[in-house]
């Protein structure tokens, strides 16, 4: 523990995934006050369980695709006595995700729009009604910063050939929102930036979480490190993205993927 987040208090949204719970976790050891939020359900339980003795922690139910309860989200947190200065864009419909709830993988040509538009709705549009919420609860009233999730695939197309025969795939929405990600950013950046306020983009790479050992393969021949990330890798990122260290960074895009977008 390095105290490197001592004064932060950091709100993340879905914060029950891989990487969402190796925030929380590394976030409350470097001495930060940690904000998660989650849909109820299992990945909510466990976060709650392992943390909520901590006088640190404090969780709230949140899907980010209801307009209702993101408009309400800061409004109970302040309430409750807490004073969010970092926030994490973090929640996502991923292929991961979708596989763990038994969702089928459709080929493009087979995409429903309302696959689409509920991708399109969690990932970028519960981002922009955060974002919005921060605008109205937050931003101008105490320095803060937001950082916003991506992905190698934000600027990257995907290699399809090494999703075959898997259990899950790449698909069109997730990229297209990713994207979409940064361009949120970068509008933000400057119309926050004299309200003491930055925005930033982090972009993972791909995070291993029990892949099996021919994904792993395949993926690792695409990157320069010849490997996934482990979920600490990239929020040894992140941790330097919350902290005040980064209080001159505002726009930039992060990548964090073991040179993937290098080649």
């Amino acid at each position: 523990m390095t105290d490197q987040l001592t004064g932060r208090t950091v709100f993340i949204t879905g914060s029950g995934g891989v990487l969402g719970s190796t925030y929380v976790r590394r976030m409350l050891a470097e001495g930060a006050r940690v904000i998660a939020s989650d849909l109820p359900g299992h990945r909510a339980d466990a976060l709650k369980a392992a943390h909520g003795d901590d006088a640190g922690f404090r969780f709230y139910d949140l899907d980010v695709g209801d307009e209702d309860q993101v408009t309400g989200i800061f409004d109970r947190i302040l309430t409750d006595g807490w004073q969010p200065n970092v926030v994490l864009n973090n929640a996502a419909i991923t292929g991961e995700l979708l596989m763990g709830a038994g969702k089928p993988f459709p080929d493009f040509a087979n995409t429903s729009v309302g696959d689409w538009e509920r991708t399109l709705r969690t990932n970028l549009t519960g981002a922009f009604m955060i974002a919005r919420q921060m605008d109205r609860d937050i931003v101008g009233k105490w320095p803060c910063a937001l950082i916003n999730v991506a992905s190698m695939y934000a600027l990257n197309g995907p290699h399809h050939e090494i999703y075959e025969g898997m259990p899950f795939k790449s698909f069109s929405a997730y990229s297209t929102t990713k994207a979409g990600i940064h361009g949120l950013t970068l509008w933000l950046a400057g119309y926050w930036a004299r309200r003491q306020a930055t925005v930033n983009t982090i972009a993972p790479g791909a995070v291993f979480n029990d892949h099996s050992d021919e994904f792993q393969r395949r993926v690792g021949a695409l990157i320069m490190a010849g490997r996934m990330a482990r979920p600490d890798e990239i929020a040894d990122a992140m941790l330097f993205l919350c902290s005040a260290q980064a209080g001159y960074m505002t726009g930039q895009l992060v990548n964090v993927d073991g040179g993937f977008s290098g080649w």
